[in-house]
């Protein structure tokens, strides 16, 4: 909410500007050179910030373009892992369902097996009991049954049925003690199978629990690289919406410094000091004995309207020629500046002083000290900032000295 309160107070704001600059340049007209020059410090101001967001923008392009591939890939890789994740799912899940079914065979057959063996032990215990039987009472009662038949046939039948008992209950015994070894031997086998069931769904769940895992790191890096995304498209559409605004504000400044430029004109027109800005026979001469450091036109994304001349801090600025000073004073960027009006549409001046020697008004000669090296304003270290302006405009110094 406060960006877009700070958006829609910029117009208003630089409205506002524009309104005080028309409104007070009646009343400095004596002064436009510090109107010109404050304007263009800040539209070089605003060139830097206009080139700075470039900058800036071609990185985030840069990033947002290798995330957005990397955010892809990410996006695959987790795509690929939670297939990978449910096939070992659909595995373990069918895995513990046959391991289900065995152990509810094992229930099964244990209980089979404990009737078999109950069944077993009472065929044997009723087998046991007929022998015992047989063999005390047998003499006794086989008199007594042969005593007691009515015929040879009677006996002969009631024999054979003895004998038939006997064979029956040996017969049982036998089917349940076979009946009992399969079942105990079905039951071992489930056994081991079970066993080797329970450790199939164990390595099952092993592979499953790591291959979550891995989904779930995967995930993580995933959400990471669409939070990277999110914040660089936020950061690229605010570095784009601001470096709208400046070029905006650097296009209406720049219009202000074209009619301060006029205004500069007007005035050297009303003092007779116009014309094609060309030097006197004599031309103007080296303002400070030093090397050139940085020389004229765009510098950094802004336009550098002058030379820098590098002088020990203290040594004397020489007026390049003779002319009336029009400026002596504080300007912003500048630092202590002197601006000579040398006639003819041509001026100078000399940037970043310690200290002035001369004031507005006062004409000085050729090679007459007008301030002394330093560096006060936007200056890294001591050194002169000389200009030459043709009716207000800048242009290249080399080009007159």
């Amino acid at each position: 909410m406060h960006e877009t309160e700070r958006m829609g107070r910029r117009p208003l704001a630089l409205l506002g500007l524009i309104v005080a600059l028309i409104a007070v340049a009646p009343a400095a007209a004596d002064d436009p050179v510090e109107q010109k020059a404050s304007v263009d410090a800040r539209i070089a101001a605003l060139q830097a910030r206009i080139a700075e967001s470039k900058a800036k923008e071609g990185i985030l392009t840069s990033q947002l373009s290798a995330v957005g591939d990397e955010l892809d890939a990410a996006r695959g890789a987790v795509d690929s892992a939670q297939s990978s994740v449910a096939v070992l799912e659909g595995e373990l899940a069918t895995a513990r369902s046959r391991l289900d079914e065995l152990s509810a065979l094992l229930d099964t057959q244990t209980r089979r097996l404990e009737r078999l063996q109950a069944e077993h032990a009472k065929a044997v215990a009723i087998l046991d009991a007929r022998v015992r039987a047989a063999y005390i009472d047998e003499p006794p009662d086989v008199l007594a049954f042969l005593v007691s038949a009515s015929s040879f046939d009677e006996v002969v039948d009631n024999v054979e049925l003895l004998n038939r008992i006997g064979r029956q209950d040996r017969r049982i015994a036998r089917q349940v003690a076979v009946a009992r070894a399969r079942t105990a031997a079905a039951r071992s086998e489930t056994i081991r199978t079970k066993r080797l069931q329970v450790e199939t769904v164990a390595a099952i769940a092993d592979s499953t629990a790591q291959a979550r895992a891995a989904r779930d790191r995967l995930a993580a890096e995933r959400d990471r690289l669409a939070s990277v995304e999110s914040l660089s498209q936020s950061a690229l559409a605010s570095t784009r919406e601001a470096r709208a605004d400046d070029v905006r504000e650097a296009e209406s400044l720049a219009a202000e410094s074209a009619a301060l430029a006029a205004t500069i004109r007007g005035a050297q027109e009303r003092a007779g000091s116009t014309g094609s800005g060309q030097a006197s026979s004599a031309g103007l001469i080296w303002p400070c004995d030093g090397a050139v450091v940085s020389g004229f036109g765009m510098r950094w994304g802004r336009m550098h309207e002058g030379i820098d001349i590098a002088c020990a801090a203290g040594t004397p600025n020489r007026a390049a020629a003779a002319g009336t000073v029009i400026y002596a004073g504080w300007m912003g960027g500048y630092g202590n500046l002197v601006v000579i009006d040398h006639g003819n549409g041509l001026s100078t001046a000399y940037g970043h002083a310690s200290s002035l020697a001369v004031s507005v008004g006062q004409n000085v000669s050729q090679g007459q000290t007008v301030s002394y090296v330093g560096a006060t304003g936007h200056a890294t270290g001591p050194h002169l900032h000389f200009e030459v302006r043709v009716n207000g405009t800048a242009v290249d110094p080399l080009s007159y000295l």
